[in-house]
């Protein structure tokens, strides 16, 4: 059968091919003889040429009718704004009707307050409302300008001044929010085609000024010095003859996201070999770590100057808001030129500036609260190593981070158990913690689990009771998801 449809389609061939080539056999054109196959190409030639001149063709212009607009109208379905709202965007957490204290008030109950960084327990203190209520009668409340356009006040400049002589440091600045420190001051010395080396554990402010940098983002292992050595070297190697290549190290003090405290002696050994820079965010350590709150710098003794940038939140232990990057002069005048959160955010208003320098001024003078704040936290670790419960973070640190033993495989599963028994904790026992939910922009890297932040004006009470809570909690929803 095979054989008899060849002999078809070669008879069919040599026919065509004679059919052309019979007129054209003896045919001689400026001495070249022309073929069959010469004269079907030129027909080609001619053909595509003609079609390639005609104009491309356009449907007559009419103007629509009334009836063909409302048609397409009614046919037409915009493109969302948002996503679809999905179940957990739905989810609101539980509102504060009081002080975010160590005790606080939902929803008419008074209930044990883990959630808040109120390390030093100063929401509340006297002496923070007098010099609030004397700034506000001298200053009002906001600033309403940015700080290079009539929006610094002389208590900025003291704010300022008394951060960098409790830090040792030579100059510091103000922002007027928390998180727009850090994804301010990044940007302005990390720029494109420089390199940055950082823990894949960071908080999501730290996130944002890295993408915000255009830089090159190399991760290293959460807390891993091993891991960052290795990175080091490689990132070192890779480009040994690039010229005018800037390099950063970039690491929490105390990491949100995990309670886990960087080892910073080991980071300024392999900083200095390899010839990095370092900015450290002391959001979480400033006012805890250290014999006197100095941080974590003080708490290795590590003297400053060798920590090109640090920055922190206020809002955490000094119960205020905003946040400060502290350092050489060199780097701070370079901010006020060219980091956005300080060029074109209005100033922090004054009376959060006063009540900055009044909280650094009482743990000065009150030494006690961070040997209470370290005592609470050793209390509240010998009842969870008692009670068996996993955990993740330091012993030293303030953020108590607790971890699923055995991770159903999915983040979400997992995310679902723990608000299970964060919310099984609020309405049995009064005690108030949060699952370490993150939002879709967060790109964290490691696992959820619950977190403590432990203040201290906690009593001794409200710890074992959290504990307890937690154990019991813990064992009920996890029995009945196995």
């Amino acid at each position: 059968m095979a054989a008899a449809v060849t002999d078809i389609v070669n008879t069919a061939v040599d026919w065509v091919t004679s059919a052309f080539e019979v007129p054209l056999a003896r045919a001689v054109v400026f001495g070249v003889h022309i073929g069959g196959h010469w004269f079907v190409e030129v027909v080609l030639l001619v053909v595509i040429i003609f079609l390639l001149s005609q104009k491309s063709y356009k449907p007559p212009k009419r103007p629509l009718t009334k009836k063909e607009i409302d048609e397409l109208c009614d046919e037409w379905v915009p493109e969302s704004l948002i996503p679809h709202p999905t179940e957990e965007m739905q989810c609101e957490p539980p509102v504060l009707e009081s002080a975010a204290g160590p005790h606080t008030v939902i929803n008419g109950k008074e209930v044990v307050n883990f959630t808040s960084a109120n390390y030093l327990g100063l929401i509340g203190h006297e002496k923070l409302l007098e010099s609030c209520t004397a700034a506000l009668k001298k200053y009002g409340v906001g600033s309403c300008g940015p700080r290079g356009f009539y929006g610094t006040i002389d208590v900025h400049l003291d704010c300022e001044a008394r951060i960098a002589k409790f830090l040792g440091t030579p100059d510091s600045i103000l922002y007027s929010y928390g998180l727009s420190t850090m994804f301010s001051a990044i940007p302005a010395f990390c720029k494109k085609r420089d390199i940055i080396v950082v823990d894949e554990g960071v908080h999501w402010g730290i996130q944002n000024g890295l993408y915000l940098s255009r830089s090159t983002i190399v991760h290293f292992r959460h807390n891993d010095m091993e891991s960052l050595q290795n990175t080091l070297e490689k990132v070192t190697v890779e480009n040994k003859r690039v010229k005018k290549l800037r390099r950063y190290i970039v690491v929490e003090a105390v990491y949100q996201n995990s309670g886990q405290i960087a080892p910073l002696d080991e980071i300024i050994r392999l900083k200095e070999k390899y010839r990095f820079r370092v900015l450290l965010d002391e959001s979480n350590s400033f006012g805890v770590l250290g014999s006197t709150g100095r941080g974590l710098t003080e708490f290795f003794g590590v003297p400053t100057e060798k920590i090109d940038i640090i920055t922190a939140a206020m809002g955490h232990a000094l119960a205020t808001e905003g946040g400060f990057c502290t350092g050489s002069t060199r780097v701070i005048d370079h901010q006020r030129l060219s980091s956005s959160g300080y060029v074109f955010s209005a100033s922090l208003p004054p009376y959060l500036a006063s009540a900055a320098i009044t909280a650094i001024d009482v743990l000065e003078e009150n030494p006690d609260l961070i040997v209470k704040l370290k005592e609470n936290i050793a209390v509240l670790w010998q009842v969870i190593v008692r009670y068996k419960i996993p955990f993740n973070s330091n012993p030293l640190s303030p953020i108590v981070f607790l971890r699923l033993e055995n991770s159903t495989g999915s983040l979400k599963n997992d995310l679902h158990l723990l608000e299970d028994i964060a919310d099984r904790m609020l309405n049995e026992d009064s005690v108030f913690i949060v699952a370490s939910k993150r939002s879709t922009l967060d790109k964290c890297r490691l696992p959820v689990g619950i977190r403590l932040f432990v203040s201290a004006a906690h009593t001794e009470s409200d710890l074992l009771k959290a504990s307890e809570s937690l154990k019991r909690a813990a064992a009920s929803v996890l029995a009945g998801s196995s």
